[in-house]
């Protein structure tokens, strides 16, 4: 019977509020509604504009410079972790925070910002360390790394036949077909400033079959 008398109290109270909430119409004021001027209609729809107009110019000019933007790759460096063709996503704020990882995929600019020309490959060496390749393995520090990025085992050491001491803003990348990818066991490339990475590769959105993140 408790729970039969709550409901009852709680019946009576929302129709007493329904009561003293509920205000008599007046005669004329039914239906009534504000006429708004034309200019201040005009007014509103040119904000409205302007603000579309914004938003567009946002998305057009900003975003892919400094936040996210789409890139294609060109050629079979990344096989098989990437193929020619694909379209990624490259995400440029991260970097501004902290520093590129061991094994991330990024954008980079070989020959500096002035030339159009970038590359993607992925991060091997990092600033400070010491890097080699002997044979078919590479060592950092003396240590040899264990990874299994490559398509191919390394062929061909370049430079990187000798240690090479890296800078505090430079970074070692190789791309995934060692056996063709010109990255920084050569002279034409070298080390990666930091100042010339744009970006991380963070996703795969062509073809639509592949689409996804990778290693």
């Amino acid at each position: 019977m408790e729970n039969g008398f709550n409901s009852m109290e709680n019946t009576q109270n929302v129709k007493q509020d329904t009561q003293e909430g509920s205000k008599p119409h007046t005669d004329g004021e039914e239906g009534r509604q504000e006429e708004i001027p034309a200019g201040r209609k005009l007014c509103n729809s040119i904000i409205e504009l302007c603000v579309y107009v914004a938003i567009i110019v946002v998305c057009v000019a900003f975003v892919p410079k400094y936040v996210l933007q789409r890139t294609i790759v060109d050629g079979k460096s990344m096989m098989d972790t990437l193929k020619n063709g694909e379209n990624l996503l490259v995400e440029k704020v991260s970097y501004h925070f902290t520093d590129p990882g061991r094994f991330d995929v990024i954008v980079f600019y070989p020959h500096g910002r002035d030339s159009s020309d970038y590359y993607i490959k992925r991060v091997i060496g990092l600033p400070g360390e010491t890097v080699q390749i002997k044979g078919e393995d590479i060592y950092i520090n003396d240590k040899k790394l264990e990874e299994n990025f490559g398509k191919d085992p390394i062929m061909d050491p370049g430079i990187a036949e000798e240690p090479i001491k890296l800078g505090d803003d430079e970074f070692f990348v190789l791309g995934d077909n060692r056996t063709v990818s010109e990255d920084s066991r050569y002279e034409e490339v070298g080390p990666v400033k930091r100042e010339n990475i744009e970006g991380r590769a963070i996703l795969r959105i062509y073809p639509l079959s592949e689409f996804g993140t990778f290693e």
